[in-house]
C-alpha cells in the first residue's frame, strides 16, 4: 500500500515520535536510525534527510516531547478555576502516579544528558518553564487569600525535586515504593507547602 505523502513539518512530527517510542523501549545508547526508519517502513536515508545524525535526531525527540509536556501543563494551568484546583490538577497530572507517560524517557535523558549538551538544554529549559508556571499559580493562590506560601519559587523547586525522585522509585525500581503510599507523600508536600492541612487542601480542591 503506497503512504501518504506527508509536509516536511508532518514528517519530521512522525520521525519524532518514532524516535521517542524507540528510545522509550530501547534505551538512547542502543537505539538506531534503522530503529526509528524500520518502525515506520521508510528508508534510513529518509531519517537522516531530516536529521543528519542520530545525536541531533535523540535532541530534537527529547525538544518534542519536552514541549509537549509544556503544551499539556500550560493548558492544566490555564482553566477557569481556582489555583488550588489548577495546582492540584498540575501535580497530580505530573506526578509518576499519575497520567504522565513520558516518565521513562526522562529518567533516561537525564542519565544520557550528563553526557550530552543538548539534551542537558533541553531537560533544563524544561525544567525551569515547569518551576516557573507552577511558582505562578502559587503566587497567584497567595495572592487571592487561597493558602499561603512565603516562597513561591522554593515551594515549586521541592515539589519539582520530590516528583523527580519518586519517579526514579517507581519507574527505576518497581514494587521500592507503593503507589498509594507515594501518592500521600505528595499530597502531603503540597498541602505543607502551601500552609494548609491535608483535609483543607481537600476541601477547598472541591
Amino acid at each position: 500500500m503506497a503512504r501518504v505523502r506527508l509536509s516536511v513539518a508532518e514528517r519530521r512530527e512522525e520521525l519524532l515520535r518514532a524516535a521517542i517510542e524507540q528510545i522509550e523501549a530501547r534505551g538512547v545508547a542502543a537505539v538506531r536510525i534503522a530503529d526509528v526508519a524500520s518502525a515506520l517502513g521508510v528508508s534510513n536515508a529518509l531519517v537522516l534527510y531530516h536529521f543528519s545524525t542520530k545525536e541531533k535526531l535523540v535532541a530534537a525527540a527529547f525538544a518534542y516531547a519536552a514541549e509537549g509536556d509544556l503544551t499539556h501543563l500550560r493548558r492544566v494551568l490555564g482553566r477557569r478555576t481556582t489555583a488550588l484546583r489548577r495546582l492540584r490538577a498540575a501535580v497530580r497530572w505530573y506526578a509518576p502516579t499519575g497520567p504522565a507517560k513520558g516518565w521513562r524517557l526522562w529518567i533516561e535523558g537525564w542519565a544520557v544528558a550528563l553526557r550530552e549538551p543538548a539534551l542537558r538544554e533541553v531537560g533544563r529549559e524544561l525544567d525551569t518553564q515547569w518551576k516557573a508556571a507552577i511558582a505562578e499559580v502559587i503566587a497567584e493562590g497567595v495572592a487571592a487569600g487561597e493558602f499561603g506560601c512565603a516562597d513561591p519559587s522554593g515551594a515549586a523547586l521541592r515539589l519539582t525535586a520530590l516528583l523527580d525522585g519518586l519517579a526514579v522509585q517507581l519507574i527505576s525500581y518497581p514494587g521500592a515504593v507503593p503507589r498509594s503510599r507515594a501518592q500521600e507523600w505528595v499530597d502531603d508536600a503540597l498541602a505543607r507547602e502551601l500552609g494548609l492541612s491535608r483535609e483543607a487542601l481537600t476541601e477547598r480542591e472541591r
